[in-house]
């Protein structure tokens, strides 16, 4: 099947690597036009080179998903340049404190990621809705995780960020249902991403082992987030709208 994403804008927080990337290059692929923001600006311009090779057309905003202005900046400039925004897919996220028991749990850390994964897609929601409606509908994909949502993680904060995620989508999708928005909870499994090998290497410092090692040993087994990435253009494409509820990938 050739799935298109003709006329689509695109806003994606989060990629600059990993899921987000891969979904920014493949939706460019297809045809949408993409915008999106990350504070990992060295990478960020990776992710543009490669949407450039291909043909597409892209446009980075340095953003921090935990600063208001700067997630309703990205919205805007979406809304102002390309006319509009027709899918968001909230990958922006962060995985802290691997390994680490409940009790010797920083609250610092716990904070932080919480304020990343998970208030970073309330407020991308909150910018994206109103612009979304009045273009007459859209689809909104939140990555979460298998984490929080029908098992644990190896942090305490991580788990409760992509449960809080979950129940974030559960709700919201009640309320923009009437304005055509489609929203999905999307739970990727272990993925060979700059955040699983990381969370993969500290565990293994923690235990006293050779993380290279570690880290080695577990690409065999993990995923690749451009699989992932075609799930979810077909996801936001017209052949995909059927769809409802619940996802869950490799």
């Amino acid at each position: 099947m050739d799935v298109r994403l003709d006329n689509k804008v695109a806003v994606i927080t989060g990629a600059a690597t990993g899921i987000g990337a891969a979904t920014a290059i493949e939706y460019a692929k297809a045809g949408a036009k993409v915008v999106f923001g990350d504070i990992n600006e060295a990478d960020a311009q990776k992710t543009l080179d490669a949407i450039a090779e291909n043909g597409g057309v892209a446009k980075f905003l340095r953003t921090d998903v935990t600063i208001e202005s700067e997630v309703a900046d990205l919205m805007e400039t979406a809304n102002t340049e390309f006319g509009g925004i027709d899918v968001l897919v909230t990958a922006a996220g962060v995985l802290l404190g691997p390994s680490v028991r409940i009790d010797d749990f920083e609250a610092v850390t716990f904070d932080t990621v919480i304020d990343i994964n998970l208030k970073g897609t309330f407020l991308a929601l909150k910018y994206a809705v109103p612009i979304m409606q009045s273009g007459g509908g859209g689809v909104i994909l939140c990555i979460a995780s298998g984490a929080g949502v029908r098992g644990g993680s190896s942090s305490v904060a991580y788990a409760s960020s992509k449960g809080g995620v979950n129940g974030l989508v559960m709700t919201v999708e009640n309320q923009v249902s009437s304005m055509n928005i489609r929203m999905h909870t999307i739970c990727p499994g272990g993925l060979a991403t700059p955040l699983k090998l990381g969370q993969i290497a500290e565990s293994a410092k923690r235990g006293g082992q050779d993380p290279d090692a570690a880290v080695a040993n577990a690409r065999n087994s993990l995923g690749d987030p451009a699989g992932v990435a075609r799930v979810l253009t077909f996801l936001v494409s017209d052949a995909g709208s059927y769809m409802r509820g619940q996802i869950f990938t490799r």
